[in-house]
C-alpha cells in the first residue's frame, strides 16, 4: 500500500498548491478542507495516514486518537510547537514530530490591523456606508495614548515598535518580564494592575497554559474602562469571555478587537458574535500567502528527510 499524506483542515483549500507534493514519489497526497471536531470521525478520514500535517492547533492530537492511527509514524505541525498534541504519547507510539518554521510578520501585522480597525471604527463606518449613511461616527487617534502589551515575546516586542511609530507611549507586563527587558523593547515595566489601570488599549501576546488560562478577567476589564480596548491575537483561553461579554453589554469596557476564540471555528450561537463594540477575525493572524508557503514547504521537506531516516526541526516530548 502506498504510503499516504494528509493534510488538514485547509479551510480555505490552498494546501494542494502551496508546495510541489508531486515531489514525493510514491506518496498519496490528499488535503482535507473539513475539520472534524469528534475524535471517531477524524481516526475515520485519518487510520490509514502514514504522514500527517496539522495547521497549528486546529485539531486535538490527545493519546486516544493517536492510539488509534496503527500507521501513522510521522506527525508536522505547521509552527515549531503544538499544544494540541500529546508530545508523550507519540513518543510512546513511535511518532515522530516535527515543526516548521513560522513568520515573523503576520500574526503581529494582524493585531495592529484589528487595533487600528477598531480604534477608527472602520468595520462600522463601512457598513453604514453601505446602507447608505455617511459619517456616523468618530473614531480616535492613537498617537500620544498608551498601548499595554502583555506578553513582550517576539510578536509583543513587534507590536512595540510599532507602538512607538504612532507615537504612543509603550507599557508592559508579563510575569517573567524584568525592567530591563521592558526597556530594551522601549516598554516601561508595570504590574498586571497597573498597565490595565494605565493603558488606553490593552493587546495581548501571551501562551495559553494553565497559568494562564483567563488570566484577564473581570478586574482587569473594568479597569480598561469604558473608553479602553482589549485586542487578542493569540488565544481565545486568555480571556474570561462571559466576563468580556458582560463588559462589553454594559458599557464597563470601549471595545475589544479579536482574533482568536474559545471554541474555533467559533459556533454560530456564540455571544461575542452579537456583542456590542467589537472588531472580529475568523484566527487570520498567521493565515498569509507568505506563511502557508513556508508551512507547506517545510512540511514537504520534513517528510522527505523523515523517508531518509534524518528527520528535521524535530519536536521532543516534554
Amino acid at each position: 500500500m502506498r504510503p499516504r499524506l494528509v493534510l488538514l483542515d485547509d479551510y480555505q483549500g490552498v494546501a494542494l498548491d502551496m508546495a510541489p507534493w508531486g515531489e514525493l514519489t510514491g506518496w498519496d497526497v490528499q488535503a482535507l478542507r473539513e475539520h472534524h471536531d469528534h475524535p471517531d470521525a477524524l481516526v475515520a478520514h485519518l487510520r490509514d495516514a502514514t504522514a500527517i500535517v496539522a495547521m497549528r492547533e486546529r485539531t486535538p492530537f490527545p493519546r486516544s486518537v493517536l492510539e488509534q492511527l496503527p500507521l501513522l509514524r510521522l506527525l508536522i505541525t505547521t509552527g515549531p510547537g503544538n499544544a494540541a498534541i500529546d508530545m508523550t504519547a507519540a513518543t510512546d507510539l513511535g511518532i515522530v514530530v516535527c515543526g516548521t518554521r513560522g513568520s515573523a510578520a503576520a500574526a503581529p501585522e494582524l493585531a495592529w490591523a484589528l487595533l487600528m480597525s477598531a480604534a477608527r471604527d472602520i468595520p462600522r463606518q463601512e457598513r453604514s456606508l453601505r446602507e447608505g449613511r455617511w459619517q456616523t461616527g468618530l473614531g480616535r487617534e492613537l498617537a500620544g495614548r498608551t498601548l499595554g502589551v502583555v506578553g513582550l515575546g517576539r510578536i509583543g516586542t513587534r507590536i512595540a515598535a510599532y507602538a512607538r511609530a504612532f507615537d504612543m507611549r509603550v507599557i508592559a507586563w508579563s510575569e517573567n518580564l524584568t525592567a530591563e527587558r521592558a526597556a530594551a523593547a522601549g516598554a516601561e515595566h508595570v504590574s498586571k494592575r497597573e498597565l490595565f489601570e494605565r493603558a488606553d488599549i490593552a493587546t495581548l501576546h501571551l501562551r495559553l497554559s494553565e497559568r494562564t488560562h483567563r488570566i484577564i478577567g473581570s478586574p482587569e476589564l473594568h479597569a480598561l474602562g469604558p473608553d479602553g480596548l482589549l485586542v487578542n491575537t493569540a488565544r481565545g483561553g486568555l480571556v474570561d469571555t462571559e466576563a468580556l461579554v458582560e463588559a462589553l453589554h454594559a458599557g464597563t469596557l470601549g471595545g475589544a478587537a479579536l482574533d482568536v476564540f474559545d471554541h474555533e471555528p467559533i459556533s454560530a450561537d456564540d455571544p461575542l458574535l452579537t456583542a456590542p463594540r467589537t472588531v472580529l477575525s475568523p484566527h487570520l493572524g498567521y493565515a498569509t500567502r507568505e506563511q502557508y508557503r513556508r508551512y507547506y514547504a517545510d512540511a514537504l521537506e520534513a517528510v522527505g528527510a523523515w523517508e531518509r531516516g534524518a528527520p528535521v526541526r524535530v519536536i521532543a516530548a516534554p
